[in-house]
């Protein structure tokens, strides 16, 4: 199997690159933004469980993400790998999810972090918002944040796969084209 943890900062072109690897590779795209909105709206226990955390204003436990991870990974029969957007967002995510990787007798194949600029990011969201409405493009106060937040909070996963011999840097700059080479490049490196 081909598990990709897909990571890099907002802006970065993780959505492009993603459609491309899906397209390329046939992978499950698992987005745990996507799994959690779905659990909420259609009321399951894992998702009434989460609201009510969520309605105190409290982080989710990792252990309800997983588990809802666990059972959108499970709806696959024979998959040929998954591309993990979202998530893991911290070392206990990425423990946790290698752990209910192993129980399922796979294992993530490579981490690929795509590197941009703060600058570049910055360009690319606001140039986003204009096109696609995003509030939380638009305002540079709000931008700043979020690229703030994944460099305390996200960013520390890299030495985790690094630890493991799974971290491929990419240069996140260039064109579409380009940036979608350097990741195939990458990936026969780790297949051949």
């Amino acid at each position: 199997m081909l598990n990709i943890v897909l990571f890099g900062p907002p802006g970065a072109g993780k959505g492009t690159q993603s459609e491309r690897l899906i397209e390329k590779f046939k992978l499950i795209h698992l987005s745990t933004g996507d799994i959690f909105r779905a659990n909420l709206k259609n009321e399951t226990s894992l998702g009434e469980l989460a609201r009510t955390y969520m309605d105190k204003g409290q982080l989710v436990p990792d252990e309800v993400t997983i588990e809802m991870l666990k059972a959108e990974v499970l709806k696959h029969s024979s998959p040929i790998g998954f591309i993990f957007d979202g998530f893991p967002r911290t070392n206990a995510q990425a423990i946790a999810l290698d752990e209910l990787l192993t129980s399922l007798e796979t294992e993530i194949s490579i981490m690929l972090a795509l590197e941009v600029e703060e600058e570049e990011l910055k360009k690319r969201l606001l140039a986003r918002a204009e096109q696609s409405g995003r509030a939380d493009d638009a305002d540079p106060a709000i931008i700043e944040n979020r690229i703030a937040v994944y460099n305390k909070d996200t960013a520390p996963v890299k030495t985790y796969y690094q630890g493991q011999n799974k971290f491929t840097s990419i240069q996140g700059t260039g064109s579409i084209d380009e940036i979608t080479q350097r990741i195939f490049n990458a990936l026969e490196n780790i297949q051949a």
